[in-house]
């Protein structure tokens, strides 16, 4: 038995879509094997987010699996996001660089239809782990300083319409991505 891939690695993938896949992209984008990508296909057709398109051996994604993902229309050009990503690169710099600062960045990457050569792309969707400077013994994380966590990583996103900055999970780092560190 294959091991399930994370949900949120799934609807990355419905998310970043236009048009036909098949579940050789599957296996590209999110680096899995043929049969974790032909069960995580068959999971997205359960839950309504996938559909064969005729007798090929092609899906599309569908309005659920558009809506539950979080997808928008692509208005965006590859440029204007790479642009945001250079940006964005050197705010994390400018962060680790500052001694006094509350966090420090220990993992950026970036993932999306950007990374595809379609002229037209969503927001970079990007995972950032922060490290505290300053931590407790036990190393937990109260609500507090989850709250002070997501705060800061709007702050980084510095109101960029070509960014979705969030917190870092491992399977950003197991899928087609790009480092910013």
């Amino acid at each position: 038995m294959v091991p399930l891939l994370p949900a949120a690695e799934l609807l990355s993938f419905l998310k970043q879509t236009h048009g036909p896949w098949t579940e050789g992209d599957v296996s590209k984008v999110l680096n899995v094997s043929s049969a974790e990508a032909k069960q995580a296909v068959s999971a997205m057709q359960l839950q309504g987010y996938a559909e064969p398109i005729a007798r090929t051996h092609k899906w599309r994604t569908t309005e659920a699996g558009l809506t539950v993902s979080g997808a928008k229309t692509a208005r965006l050009t590859r440029e204007a996001v790479e642009q945001a990503l250079t940006a964005l690169r050197d705010r994390i710099q400018t962060i680790n660089n500052d001694k006094t600062g509350e966090y420090t960045v220990s993992e950026a990457v970036a993932f999306g239809d950007f990374l595809s050569e379609d002229a037209r792309v969503q927001p970079a969707d990007v995972g950032i782990r922060l490290t505290p400077r300053n931590t407790d013994v036990n190393g937990s994380v109260s609500a507090i300083e989850n709250r002070a966590e997501q705060v800061f990583l709007k702050q980084l996103r510095a109101k960029s319409a070509a960014l979705h900055v969030q917190a870092y999970e491992p399977w950003m780092s197991d899928r087609l991505h790009r480092k910013l560190l």
